[in-house]
């Protein structure tokens, strides 16, 4: 059995959630197929001040049914390989 790597897997996903990313957004203008296409904005906020050192961290991870389908198939093709 093939050890696999675990940053091989983050860049499948990465590539994958981009690719359904991308195809989203060139099938917006089609309303037949909005519930595909429609995203749902993950925020997330981290922040502290510590007297020493402040940090203020703001990440938004945009999600839509493309993009899940992408990481879906990102998933399939890495176990494939």
């Amino acid at each position: 059995m093939k050890k696999k790597n675990v940053g091989t897997l983050l860049l499948f996903l990465i590539l994958g959630w981009l690719a359904g990313a991308w195809i989203a957004k060139l099938l917006q203008p089609v309303k037949a197929l909005s519930f595909l296409t429609t995203s749902t904005v993950l925020k997330w906020s981290p922040q502290a001040d510590l007297d020493i050192i402040t940090y203020d961290i703001t990440i938004h991870l945009k999600l839509c049914m493309l993009s899940l389908a992408g990481i879906i198939t990102a998933v399939w093709l890495y176990r494939r390989l």
